[in-house]
């Protein structure tokens, strides 16, 4: 890497030095190259280290770079296209869906959900995990609340524990007559327990896919589901089904 000084800029001074850092990733690093340290990084651009920070967690949040543990800072691959059907009567699956089911517990939700779901605070839900992986790298994770309501027929013959019990909720659920699915998108933070899963740091920039399954005039499930920011961009169309794919090129934020 050269020797490029910053020079007097009416932008901030960390906003020009991500622009000059994306420059320098595009002509001198490989994708999966470890960048130098924050010192010597600082001291070839004549900026203080908090200043280098914000520049890294900008392109981090953009997608260019990636924070490993036990690694360091790498240049990220582009980022992988999850295209977000727009059905309005699809269930998420219970089988030859890309979802792959975790875990499935029955206990009262967090006081949000419970309100979104119109139950009692103290109510049971069931709460089914999932995972998604692509290229072999996890790029999300999702918490599907499902109120007792929505599945009455379900027994512990048919859910004894884990993966299946989360199978067989999913099974019960698709048994409703599903009129409708409303979705919101926001940018968010890794909490602890999906950053271990995501393989990420806590507080690492996360896209949060709100999902409310509507049947019987009542929202007859929930779905959190928080994607990893720096590997993956949301597509919307009316293709139907839920599909990974490797993008053509890299897309800017």
């Amino acid at each position: 890497m050269g020797t490029t000084q910053l020079e007097s800029v009416p932008e901030p001074k960390y906003w020009h030095l991500k622009t000059v850092l994306s420059e320098a990733l595009d002509s001198e690093f490989s994708v999966g190259e470890i960048l130098p340290n924050e010192r010597d990084l600082a001291a070839r651009f004549g900026v203080a280290r908090a200043t280098l920070r914000q520049a890294l967690e900008q392109l981090e949040l953009e997608g260019r770079l990636q924070r490993r543990r036990g690694v360091g800072t790498t240049v990220a691959p582009p980022r992988v296209g999850v295209a977000v059907g727009t059905q309005q009567h699809a269930w998420p699956e219970a089988t030859g869906d890309v979802w792959q089911a975790v875990d499935c517990t029955l206990a009262a939700p967090p006081a949000a959900v419970a309100a979104a779901l119109e139950t009692r605070p103290d109510e049971a839900v069931y709460t089914v995990r999932r995972s998604r992986v692509s290229h072999g790298q996890p790029v999300a994770a999702e918490l599907l609340y499902v109120p007792e309501s929505s599945v009455p027929d379900l027994s512990a013959i048919d859910a004894p524990s884990g993966p299946a019990r989360a199978r067989a909720v999913l099974r019960e659920l698709e048994r409703l007559q599903l009129e409708g699915r409303d979705s919101a998108v926001e940018l968010g933070s890794a909490r602890a327990d999906d950053a271990k899963e995501l393989d990420r740091l806590p507080g690492a920039p996360v896209l949060v896919v709100t999902t409310r399954f509507l049947a019987d005039g009542r929202t007859a499930a929930l779905s959190v589901a928080t994607y990893r920011a720096d590997t993956c961009r949301l597509t919307f169309g009316d293709s139907g089904g839920v599909e990974i794919h490797q993008g053509p090129e890299r897309q800017a934020s």
